[in-house]
């Protein structure tokens, strides 16, 4: 019989190489080799996570998505969540989504933000569902012009969205 586990876990440097190969899939202006591992060894309020899937009988793992987020005081900011393209789909992103809530709320944090392109539908339909709201649109803020919609999660109102 298989036996698989999935695990979400802090990154460690061993990652790095499969964080940034999801990243490269994932996002229109990737980040480098280089910003994650100032994410992971130098940046004081960052937490990089993976979320990782072991098949036991066949002694593999595999990292299938991450996230990055900054705590600062009683706040934080999601930077980054991604989940590998031919993973996404069976809420994996939902499971990071609740260990960055569980972990706020047991660090008394009382909100988490975040900035997304205003044209990845995807991604706000996803944030939306886990109890983000919109809040502004930034001008320019991506490299290449595109608007970004910031958007806040009141911890306390986690996946409250009354659309569900």
């Amino acid at each position: 019989m298989e036996y698989l586990n999935v695990t979400i876990r802090p990154a460690a440097d061993a990652d790095i190489p499969a964080i940034v190969e999801i990243e490269n899939l994932c996002f229109v202006s990737p980040w480098k080799e280089k910003d994650f591992l100032y994410e992971l060894n130098e940046n004081p309020v960052s937490n990089l996570w993976v979320i990782e899937l072991e098949i036991e009988s066949q002694k593999l793992k595999s990292v299938l998505g991450y996230c990055d987020w900054w705590q600062t005081f009683d706040s934080a900011t999601l930077c980054k969540i991604a989940v590998h393209p031919e993973m996404q789909r069976h809420d994996l992103g939902s499971a990071m989504m609740d260990e960055i809530y569980n972990d706020c709320l047991a660090k008394e944090i009382l909100t988490l933000t975040l900035e997304v392109r205003v044209s990845n539908n995807k991604a706000i339909a996803f944030y939306k569902k886990h109890g983000f709201r919109e809040v502004v649109i930034k001008p320019h803020y991506y490299d290449n012009g595109e608007d970004a919609l910031y958007m806040l999660l009141e911890i306390g109102n986690y996946g409250s969205n009354s659309s569900n």
